[in-house]
């Protein structure tokens, strides 16, 4: 468990910009201290836990620590594997959706840090649940990592054009997948 946080880390756990944070820290409204002999900024965890109280900011990232996994598939074996494969890891805490419609209610209600998303919905395909949550600028720092059967090179970069940050086709190692969200989270990968 993290004591202490650097401005970026604040700013992903308050879910703002690390700019809010630097201006918050050098206001004074968020305490904390600077490295000795450098400028940067580092906020203790009590510190940043009752900054986040204070302002109504939802401290569950914080107490919890894990990172946030949405699975979107309607694959059940698939999404049991991810989910079995991110439990394991004990840095994530996973919530699955089985339809497009179920997944964008959920995006903004639970705010995931990283989405594995099947681009073949049931209901709506995944290019449209992209472009869904690239239109929020609240879910700016979102992954999301598409999954599909499908290898056209067009739709792949029609997918990251409307806000996919990786894609990776079917059928896939679950251990490649995993190495894949920590690297786009910027955590340690699994066994390293």
């Amino acid at each position: 468990m993290k004591t202490v946080f650097t401005t970026g880390e604040a700013a992903k756990i308050c879910k703002v910009s690390q700019q809010t944070i630097i201006r918050c820290f050098d206001s004074g409204q968020l305490k904390g201290f600077r490295v000795p002999g450098s400028k940067f900024r580092r906020i203790p965890r009590d510190v940043l836990f009752k900054f986040m109280r204070e302002n109504g900011i939802p401290t569950d990232a914080l107490e919890s620590g894990k990172r946030k996994a949405l699975v979107v598939d309607d694959d059940q074996e698939l999404v049991e594997l991810i989910r079995d494969v991110l439990d394991a890891d004990g840095r994530f805490e996973v919530r699955v959706a089985n339809n497009g419609f179920d997944a964008g209610m959920m995006v903004k209600e639970y705010h995931p840090d990283v989405i594995v998303l099947d681009v073949m919905l049931p209901d709506i395909n995944g290019k449209e649940v992209c472009q869904r949550v690239r239109s929020d600028s609240s879910m700016d720092d979102v992954r999301i990592i598409c999954i599909s059967g499908m290898v056209e090179r067009d739709k792949i970069e029609e997918l990251k054009a409307a806000g996919a940050n990786d894609f990776m086709q079917k059928p896939f190692e679950v251990d490649v997948l995993m190495n894949r969200i920590c690297k786009l989270l910027d955590v340690e990968p699994v066994g390293v």
